[in-house]
């Protein structure tokens, strides 16, 4: 065909080539990096890659198998995989059906297979048991017994000789100490009073009998109180109502009742009892 150009036109086609071919090559050469660079700001590729990794994550989720309730009991090897569980966890719990025996709580589920707490977490919101394993476990929930107690203002001699470690003796005590008082014990600190009764016979007495009427105590402030007012309190005599209001003087004030056991002769075991007829300003 070129035989019917003339010379200069078949120079000048061969120029045209080899200049399409040039600008070809310079195309090519321009990195893509470049290109994307130029046409795009950091700000713009900011948000392309923001909207691809959430496009991703979506797709994730719909890869991720929906999982519905279901009964542990019949766990097989390949659920048991796709629940994150070890080959020796799976193994555990077939051995365990094997025996005839039934998980019946997330926490037999545990204690057979030892999975642990993170995965027994993730995958037993999804347990679903027997109607009758849910209903009997309520149904056998324990549920304490009220157990009302006596007035011991009201007790019988019979009544708390019931009592563990309370005789005759002691049940005559106490009642002979209520009588002293006109509406009988103000408080059950008052039984530490009486001669024989232990700590553990106290206890013992406390869970069967509540004071529900206690007598009332007309209490006195420590730091006024006169010698009259002292030794209306069990316990305290008037010398020893003298030594309180002496050693009042003496300190000017009474910062706390406790002080009073630094006084000769004080009954400090019967403290407790006395301090129900104190107070402090």
């Amino acid at each position: 065909m070129f035989r019917y150009f003339t010379k200069r036109q078949r120079i000048g086609v061969l120029l045209l080539f080899l200049i399409v071919i040039v600008v070809q090559l310079l195309l090519f050469s321009v990195s893509t990096n470049d290109f994307l660079s130029n046409g795009f700001d950091d700000n713009t590729l900011a948000i392309l890659d923001k909207e691809y990794n959430v496009l991703h994550q979506k797709k994730l989720k719909k890869k991720t198998p929906k999982r519905y309730p279901f009964n542990p009991n019949f766990i097989t090897s390949y659920k048991g995989y796709e629940l994150g569980m070890s080959l020796e966890e799976i193994e555990r719990l077939h051995a365990f059906r094997a025996q005839n025996k039934w998980i019946n709580s997330s926490q037999d589920f545990q204690k057979v297979t030892g999975i642990s707490d993170s995965l027994l977490a993730a995958i037993s919101p999804y347990f679903k048991f027997p109607k009758w394993v849910t209903q009997s476990s309520q149904n056998n929930t324990y549920k304490p017994k009220k157990i009302s107690k006596l007035d011991l203002n009201l007790a019988t001699a019979e009544e708390l000789q019931k009592v563990y470690g309370v005789g005759s003796k002691l049940s005559e005590r106490i009642l002979r100490y209520r009588e002293k008082y006109d509406g009988g014990f103000a408080n059950m600190i008052e039984l530490s009073a009486i001669y024989g009764l232990s700590e553990d016979v106290i206890e013992n007495i406390k869970k069967k009998f509540i004071i529900a009427h206690p007598r009332p105590i007309h209490s006195v402030d420590l730091n006024t109180a006169n010698q009259e007012d002292l030794v209306k309190i069990p316990f305290i005599d008037y010398e020893l109502a003298y030594r309180i209001i002496e050693t009042r003087v003496l300190k000017e004030v009474y910062v706390s009742i406790e002080e009073l056991t630094k006084i000769k002769d004080f009954p400090t075991n019967r403290l407790d009892i006395i301090k129900l007829y104190l107070y402090i300003k």
